[in-house]
């Protein structure tokens, strides 16, 4: 095989691990001609090696004279020929195919289905959650639809202008990857450069849609009923409260089958106070639901649900264990002010399970919400002071900050995770055992006690029996204990260790806003920028910051209502358990009395 080599068109600043930096006219060897997701895999001169962008380099071959395949895209020049040196007095011109004078289209994504066990990133995007598929609860016909999801549009690609047309807002000029090209001369002077765009496109900054929403790509209309409203409340941004309050019971988990017993389930009972009327979901549904609101609320901790299991399903023990779990998630739900209001959850909550119809139309609607990715961030709305009155520095100091506490809660809660499993491990199997053990201990000694046929040590060698069954049953109440003060404390740091880690991601789409207004402030410091295109940065960077600053309002919140009522039910129960067996003990004593 022919050695690969290319040279490098631009230079090309790696920022993310695996990526490797270019300079100009550098020449490279690659790895494979083949592109990884528009990326190839190659050594520089400097010996690194690591991923670059396929578009920011012209692929040559050895030995010369063999025909270069046919680029993909118009901006990527052909492989095989020597670019020439740039002269030093006309800035660099690409060289386009005259034949590609028309705009083409991309294909567009191919249609979704909640069947799919994989899903695309949405345009700008938007978030690519996966829904756990498995044994537990397998899609079926009843609830899947190969259409529900439409075909999103193609992006148009002009190669005369070699710019990505996202919307009529658009500040930037982009290759045929989403990658900046270098300045055309016809492109105008300095002062209209742009902010650069991130080329990790697994950034969460980029899939959420953020990016795009700060560089001014977003656009759609917001009806009033979409908007998402941040209020100033006495400790800063928070969102506005729901105005009617609800709260939701899961119970009664019954199996049930279809296919004449060939499929079994679980389906729970859902009553929403604010209906009053009881719905059934399977485990499915929920999981259908985390996804739609992953996708849509890249700002807001989507409480995680509790995992699947794909033995073992049917036993009480899980069904048990997996209601309390749907509870606290329900409870997340019902009291987060926009997700308890937003439609898919209250279709969720209210759509009459038998009414497939119904089911299946505000599925569709939901799975075909345009408010995703960046047009997301439009239906924010925030407080009438405006997002000029939020200071970038104090923003970035609440954020760090907040990073600091949610690492340091995160190995909290691991610890004390693991301390009480292993203490609600030993009271189950080590205490209750250690205890039997001495009252197996005592009726041997009131066993030994009657071989004296006497008839006044009667009453002490059943006093004695007494104490052997009161520790016995004491052995008992420890291994019970923990289903009553131990395990709720378990799931609910199962819980919040589930919104700690959402949060990294969150944190990382309002950094990635923030480093886009640093950057476009050096732009017009430098004087590449007008202040106008920097302040309309700036101002989009501060409605995700309001965003931000009101879900972890939101966090704080809940975390200390949560923590206080928890704390209380496991300290009350820790009381109860003590007084049980000063009981059994006391009545142990009392037996002595009369001997």
């Amino acid at each position: 095989m022919a050695l690969l080599r290319a040279r490098a068109l631009y230079d090309f600043k790696s920022e993310n691990p695996g990526e490797i930096s270019l300079r100009e006219h550098e020449v490279l060897s690659l790895c494979s001609d083949q592109e990884i997701e528009g990326w190839f895999e190659g050594v520089n001169s400097r010996g690194d090696r690591g991923l670059f962008p396929a578009s920011y380099v012209q692929v040559l071959r050895a030995p010369a004279g063999l025909e270069p395949p046919p680029t993909r895209y118009a901006n990527v020049p052909s492989a095989g020929l020597e670019p020439a040196p740039p002269s030093t007095t006309a800035p660099r011109q690409l060289q386009l195919p005259l034949q590609a004078a028309e705009p083409f289209q991309l294909p567009p994504p191919p249609a979704l289905s909640s069947s799919s066990s994989f899903q695309t990133a949405p345009p700008y995007g938007g978030s690519a959650y996966q829904t756990s598929q498995g044994s537990d609860d397998d899609w079926d016909d009843d609830w899947d639809d190969s259409s529900t999801v439409a075909d999103e549009p193609g992006v148009v690609v002009d190669p005369r202008h070699l710019s990505y047309r996202l919307s009529a807002h658009s500040d930037l000029s982009l290759g045929s990857r989403g990658l900046p090209l270098h300045p055309h001369p016809s492109a105008g002077p300095k002062s209209s450069a742009t902010v650069g765009r991130n080329l990790n496109r697994f950034s969460t900054f980029v899939k959420s849609g953020g990016e795009a929403f700060v560089l001014g790509e977003a656009a759609g209309f917001v009806k009033d009923g979409d908007k998402l409203c941040v209020v100033s409340g006495t400790y800063g941004p928070e969102w506005q409260e729901n105005p009617y309050p609800f709260q939701c019971s899961i119970e009664d988990p019954t199996k049930q089958t279809k296919f004449k017993g060939m499929k079994s389930y679980i389906a729970y009972k859902l009553v929403p106070s604010h209906t009053g009327q009881q719905v059934h979901r399977r485990y499915k549904h929920f999981d259908w639901l985390y996804g739609r609101l992953v996708e849509k609320f890249p700002v807001i901790s989507v409480p995680h649900l509790p995992e699947k299991q794909a033995t073992g399903r049917f036993e009480e023990d899980f069904i048990s264990k997996r209601r309390k779990g749907l509870a606290w998630w329900m409870d997340h739900m019902c009291s987060h002010p926009v997700l308890a209001q937003c439609d898919a959850f209250q279709h969720f909550l209210t759509c009459p399970s038998t009414d497939e119809k119904a089911w299946k139309q505000g599925k569709r609607k939901a799975e075909k919400d345009e408010m995703v990715g960046a047009n997301f961030f439009l239906t924010i709305s925030v407080p009438a002071c405006g997002p000029a009155a939020l200071d970038l520095q104090e923003v970035e100091s609440k954020v760090d900050g907040f990073k600091s506490f949610t690492k340091k809660m995160d190995e909290s809660t691991i610890q004390l995770n693991q301390t009480v499993n292993e203490f609600a491990r030993k009271q189950v199997t080590g205490f209750k055992k250690e205890y039997q053990k001495v009252g197996h201990s005592f009726r041997g000694l009131s066993q030994a006690f009657e071989m004296d046929q006497q008839a006044f040590s009667v009453g002490l060698n059943q006093a004695i029996a007494f104490t052997g069954e009161a520790y016995d049953a004491i052995g008992e109440l420890f291994a019970d204990q923990p289903r009553q003060d131990l395990d709720p404390v378990m799931d609910l740091l199962a819980l919040y260790q589930g919104h700690l880690a959402n949060f990294p991601d969150i944190i990382h789409v309002q950094k990635g806003a923030l480093t886009k207004v640093k950057e476009s402030k050096r732009h017009v410091e430098e004087g590449k920028m007008e202040v106008q295109k920097a302040d309309g940065i700036q101002d989009r960077c501060n409605i995700i910051s309001f965003a931000t600053l009101a879900e972890i309002h939101h966090f704080h919140k809940i975390r200390v209502r949560d923590f206080k009522s928890q704390m209380q039910h496991f300290l009350q129960q820790q009381i109860l358990f003590f007084q049980k067996v000063t009981q059994k003990l006391e009545e142990a004593l009392h037996k002595y009395d009369s001997v």
